[in-house]
């Protein structure tokens, strides 16, 4: 998929009253890069779309690549000097929680972020909104769910050593204790770009558990569901992950993902009507050897549509009028009307099985109280 020059070098960006550009975070390499594919065709189709229909306050949407798969840092640096000189007025992407902890402090307070992906939740930085999901509304009732209906209550949690895994596996620790008999039986938390499992699996099959919660990134999952597969353990424990999508399973391969699960807010095989057309529209513009539209890739998709509408609201770019706004903004995408409450989007979060190379929606799960 050729890119046009503008979503190919940061010359092309200058201050210009006709546009409203945008740092677009996302990964380009390492684990998380077997997404950057998918989330750079549904952040452009977006964009183009919002432009068709007029821009935002009258100006031109445009998306400036950052290569979010770099060191935390260097991220942050880039994008704190794209801000600094003017050169762009907002901030979205997906990318992992290390890098929204080190871009947050550094920017938020001078432009919006919209921060796209899946996270430990507890994000309060000012000028930070989350299009995506957090453990309380994805991560507990799949575990409840999974409990009453295939008797999963001994976890064994398998993650990346961040932020992200290690705070999620402390809210599975809460959540596991609440079902009856339920507990975290062992934990390992590896480098990102880990290619050998061999001391973890062994550590499983030495444990009772009868469940994992795989907490890895990318293609460190795609590599563990390889091992995991080889080993016989999927005879054993189910897998669940919160963070795994369509691009994970090709990858993995149709012989790994058997009693694979996973959890979000989108998947490509729902059947309502807000994914077919955005199915649509993305086989319209790309064709139909694009890259999956995972839950990843669309959640950049929902990242743009709400920065614009976040700015819409507003009438303005300054981030005080912005989060006064905040509480008022809804829009409409593939995941349905959705609106903010606390700087968090609420939606509809969904448990699905692997079925080979896709995945199965087996239900809609139900929401807390305080999300609702």
């Amino acid at each position: 998929m050729r890119r046009p020059p503008h979503l190919r070098t940061p010359e092309w960006f200058t201050a210009d009253d006709s546009t409203l550009n945008v740092a677009f975070v996302y990964p380009m390499q390492g684990p998380a890069g077997i997404f950057g594919p998918g989330c750079e065709a549904c952040a452009r189709l977006a964009a183009e779309e919002i432009n068709k229909d007029g821009g935002v306050l009258g100006k031109e949407l445009r998306l400036l690549e950052v290569d979010g798969g770099a060191p935390p840092e260097t991220v942050a640096a880039e994008v704190e000097a794209l801000v600094a000189t003017g050169a762009v007025h907002g901030v979205t992407g997906w990318h992992i929680s290390s890098v929204r902890r080190a871009v947050a402090p550094r920017v938020a307070h001078r432009v919006p972020y919209v921060y796209t992906a899946l996270y430990e939740g507890g994000e309060r930085t000012d000028g930070v909104f989350m299009t995506s999901e957090t453990p309380d509304g994805q991560l507990r009732p799949a575990m409840r769910l999974l409990a009453e209906t295939r008797r999963a209550r001994r976890w064994f949690v398998v993650g990346n050593n961040y932020v992200w895994p290690r705070r999620t596996a402390r809210a599975a620790r809460r959540y596991a204790r609440a079902l009856r008999g339920g507990r975290v039986c062992g934990e390992a938390y590896l480098p990102l770009g880990t290619e050998d499992f061999t001391e973890v699996l062994r550590r499983i099959e030495h444990t009772d558990a009868d469940a994992v919660l795989m907490l890895l990134v990318g293609s460190d999952a795609v590599r563990f569901n390889r091992a995991f597969a080889a080993s016989g353990l999927d005879q054993r424990c189910l897998r669940l992950s919160t963070l795994m999508d369509e691009n994970m399973l090709m990858a993995s391969g149709p012989e790994t993902t058997g009693d694979l699960f996973s959890t979000a807010g989108f998947f490509a095989s729902l059947a309502n009507q807000d994914t077919l057309d955005f199915h649509g529209r993305y086989a319209g513009r790309f064709g139909f050897e694009a890259p999956a539209p995972g839950s990843l890739g669309e959640s950049c998709y929902e990242g743009v549509l709400l920065l614009a509408s976040l700015i819409e609201r507003a009438r303005a770019l300054d981030v005080s009028a912005i989060c006064a706004a905040a509480e008022t903004v809804s829009y409409e995408g593939p995941r349905g009307l959705l609106h903010l409450r606390d700087r968090h989007v609420r939606q509809r979060i969904y448990l699905a099985e692997a079925d080979g190379v896709d995945f199965n929606v087996v239900a809609q799960l139900p929401s807390p109280q305080h999300l609702l």
